[in-house]
This record gives C-alpha cells, sequence and structure tokens, in this order.
C-alpha cells in the first residue's frame, strides 16, 4: 500500500499538480473549481458544445418543397441551381463612389507619372484624353458589378432546390448557440428581414416550438412570399399552414417602438447596395430588438466583412433614435469586442463555420453537404449565459480541432482579441479542459481555465 501512494504522489509531481492531503483537510482551495465549468455535464457534452450533427429539413418543409419542384417543371433545373450557388457564394459588395473616386484618382496619378518619365511631343490635351479614357476602361474591367437579385416564380423554385436546405442549415446552427447557452429563453416573437423562403421561421420553430406566438416575414419579393406561404400550406392551398401565426410583409412595421424577441436576418445584407444602406438597415433592425439579433452571410471574405461592418455599428456607433437604451453586447460567436483579429492580418481570411446537412433528394444531390457560413449574434439581454463560470474564459474554435496522440490542437479566438494555437493537454491544462477539447469541434468553444500559481496562491493566503 506504502509504495501505491508513493507512485501516486511521484505521478502527481510529473504532472505539475501539488497536492495536499492532511487528515479532516480538502485540497488546496485552487484545485477545486477546474470542473465547475462543467456544470454536472459530460464532456461531450460540457456547456461550450454548440455544434449540430447532419441536419435534415423537417418532414413536412422537404415534402412540400419537392412537390412546388416537381410541379414548377423548370427546364435544366440542375445546371441553374449549380450556376446560381456560384453566383450567390462569389457575389461581392457593391464598389462605393468615394472608393471608385479614390482608385480613379490613385491610377491617373501613376498614369501621368509613366507618362511624363517617356513624355515624347505629345499635346497635353491629347495626352489628358487619352489617360482619362485609360482610367474609365480599367475601371470597367476590373470593378465588380453589383446587381440586384429580381426573383419571378422560375427562380424562386431554382433558389429553393439550391439553397433551401443549406440555408436552414446555417440558421439553425447559429441559433443552436442561443438554445444552448441560454436555454431560458423563450421568444414569443419573431421579426424575419429578407424572409425569402421563410427558413428562419421553420427554423426557428424548429428551436422553440409553439412558444412563437407571433412572427413576421419582411422580403419586398412578392413571388418569394408566395412561394414561402405555399411551403407552410405543404404545397396544398385548401390546408391549414403547418407552422401558425406567421405573417407576411413587404416593408418592415412602421412603429420605431415595435420590437421583437428575435430579429434574424439571413442572407440579406448582401442584397444591400451600398455600406449606408446597410448600416441604416442593421440600426432599424436593432431598433426592433428586445432580445437577440441573429445576422448570417456566406462564410466568404465579402460575407465576413460585411457582418463586421454590422458588429462594429452597433457596439461602436451611437443611434439618433434612442427607444430602448439598453445597449449591445456581443453575445456569439466573438468571445470580445474588440476589432476582429482577422481582418488585422496582413492576408485577411474569413471567420467562419460549417455545418453539415442533407440536401433536398433531388437527381444529382449527394447525400450529404456542407454549409460554409458566417454569423453574427448580438444581445440586448440581460440574463446571463448558462455557460459562464467564474474563473473560466471562453475561447473561440476557429478551425477544425486537431487530435492527436496525448495533445490536441487548438486554433481559438480568445477573450482578449488575439488568435492563439494552442497544444492542450491534461498535465498543462487539467484533464477535464483536455477531455473536453478532444470532444470539440469548429464553431465550439472551449473552456480556458485560469490556472492560479502555488506562489500566487500561498501570497493570497498570507
Amino acid at each position: 500500500m506504502a509504495s501505491r501512494a508513493y507512485s501516486a504522489c511521484v505521478l502527481c509531481q510529473k504532472a505539475g499538480i501539488v497536492k495536499i492531503v492532511r487528515r479532516g483537510m480538502s485540497a488546496a482551495p485552487h484545485t477545486q473549481p477546474q470542473s465547475d465549468f462543467l456544470k454536472g455535464e459530460l464532456h461531450r457534452k460540457h456547456p461550450g458544445v454548440t455544434n449540430l450533427k447532419t441536419l435534415r429539413l423537417p418532414e413536412e418543409l422537404q415534402t412540400a418543397a419537392r412537390s412546388i419542384i416537381h410541379r414548377a417543371q423548370v427546364t435544366k433545373l440542375t445546371e441553374r441551381m449549380h450556376s446560381l450557388t456560384n453566383f450567390l457564394w462569389s457575389r461581392k459588395r457593391a464598389v462605393d463612389d468615394h472608393s471608385l473616386r479614390k482608385r480613379a484618382v490613385s491610377m491617373e496619378k501613376d498614369l501621368w507619372q509613366k507618362a511624363n518619365e517617356n513624355r515624347g511631343d505629345v499635346d497635353e490635351e491629347v495626352l489628358e484624353d487619352r489617360i482619362r479614357r485609360k482610367v474609365l476602361s480599367e475601371l470597367k474591367r476590373t470593378t465588380y458589378h453589383w446587381t440586384p437579385m429580381k426573383f419571378d416564380e422560375d427562380l424562386g423554385v431554382v433558389y429553393m432546390a439550391a439553397r433551401l436546405a443549406g440555408g436552414y442549415a446555417a440558421v439553425k446552427r447559429a441559433m443552436n448557440e442561443i438554445k444552448k447557452r441560454v436555454p431560458s429563453f423563450a421568444p414569443q416573437s419573431l421579426l424575419d428581414f429578407g424572409s425569402g423562403l421563410g427558413t428562419v421561421v421553420w427554423a426557428s420553430h424548429s428551436c422553440w416550438g409553439d412558444s412563437l406566438k407571433e412572427m413576421v416575414c419582411v422580403d419586398s419579393s412578392g413571388p418569394m412570399n408566395i412561394l414561402a406561404e405555399r411551403l407552410l400550406k405543404g404545397d396544398d392551398e385548401r390546408t391549414e399552414p403547418h407552422i401558425k401565426h406567421v405573417y407576411f410583409r413587404q416593408f418592415l412595421p412602421v412603429s420605431p417602438k415595435v420590437q421583437f424577441d428575435l430579429v434574424v436576418a439571413a442572407f440579406t445584407l448582401s442584397e444591400l447596395p451600398n455600406a449606408k444602406d446597410r448600416e441604416e438597415a442593421v440600426m432599424t433592425l436593432w431598433r426592433k430588438t428586445s432580445s437577440y439579433l441573429v445576422l448570417v452571410e456566406n462564410g466568404t471574405k465579402e460575407g465576413h466583412q460585411m457582418l463586421m461592418e454590422a458588429r462594429d455599428t452597433l457596439l461602436k456607433k451611437q443611434d439618433k433614435t434612442v427607444h430602448d437604451p439598453r445597449p449591445a453586447s456581443m453575445f456569439a460567436p466573438c468571445p470580445h469586442e474588440q476589432m476582429c483579429p482577422k481582418l488585422a492580418r496582413v492576408h485577411t481570411e474569413p471567420c467562419n463555420f460549417q455545418q453539415l446537412y442533407q440536401p433536398l433528394p433531388l437527381p444529382k444531390h449527394s447525400d450529404q453537404q456542407t454549409e460554409k457560413f458566417s454569423y453574427v449574434i448580438l444581445s440586448r439581454t440581460e440574463e446571463p449565459v448558462e455557460a459562464e463560470s467564474e474563473g473560466v474564459d471562453w475561447a473561440r474554435l476557429i478551425a477544425p480541432v486537431q487530435r492527436r496522440t496525448r495533445h490536441v490542437h487548438c486554433r481559438m479566438c480568445c477573450s482578449d482579441g488575439t488568435l492563439q494555437h494552442v497544444v492542450v493537454t491534461a498535465r498543462k491544462h487539467s484533464r477535464d479542459v483536455y477531455r473536453c477539447a478532444r470532444n470539440s469541434e469548429w464553431g465550439d468553444q472551449l473552456p480556458m481555465v485560469q490556472q492560479v500559481d502555488e506562489d500566487d496562491q500561498s501570497d493570497s493566503e498570507s
């Protein structure tokens, strides 16, 4: 027995753990809080886990979508689906006039400099005209020409076939962040701006069910509103809608005092023509938010940057019209309210996440696909977040977790606003944190327990 005790003591010392065992006394206080963050959960279900398994559309929605697509008989559907998907994924923001003028001046300056270096007997006016035409030609060639999406019934059906399942997967994954971390939240009202096919209604209903008593869908496209209503009714006008209390509008509610528990804009900011319109839309949506504002975009550089613009607008700009004085605070995915560290890099990369889903069972569709998306959730509520624990910092995993023998590579965005590559081991970070890391996925939060050195502990006790 004595040799076993000695071996255990040696193992503890090797692991860097100082363990004081006395009759009638417990271990030193700083060894206790390490597993408090688990809140009685298993490591594979720790409070930071918000990822979902492969998602499938609700049966009623899938049946209705297949019926509408079959009845529409759209020619070359598969080719048009691929074309639309590629177009949406490669879409960029419209270039504003200020940036365009700045580029034109810079190009003109460079051309004049080259012309002066190699100048011969060329008339000043002729040279000026030549440079002006060259600048215009280059701007036309290199400037992204943004055009608004105009949906008719055919394009709406193509969009449904291409994007219904992927859009649903992204929105549900974002909403699950709220559902998991704040289980007491039970929204009664929802506003969906740029509602399209109504995927937000279906995703929110799958999360909170009948607690939602009013769901307002706003979309300027009449054909898309009609398709969304057909989906709710299972493509049968005679039946009652599967989800009740859903109202369709082409414009936002007029009164600035009307608020909703949950406000969502999914893949909508990219449909607004310029930065000013996006800022005004985000401010308007925030005024209508009583608890959470959820913004979702494609997981591209453009999508991420639009979301960061919106985030900065709400966290830093003062609203001239204030009906609700509660300020915006960051809920997810950022664990801080500083500048996005990914944008501070020379070669910027989007902060994005992924969700597996089963697409609509159509020809040439695989059994499983991946939706890559970016999202931002801002909170006005003062409810305590369930996952928070004293002495624990929650970092966001921003890349796939790499599991190796006795260690795990984790790339994280941390609460101090930095990106870190942490090699998590049981010896350095505690057994609980290590096991949580092995059971976490890209997009989850990982607990980083604040370690207290033995010297610091003895100083505080004295």
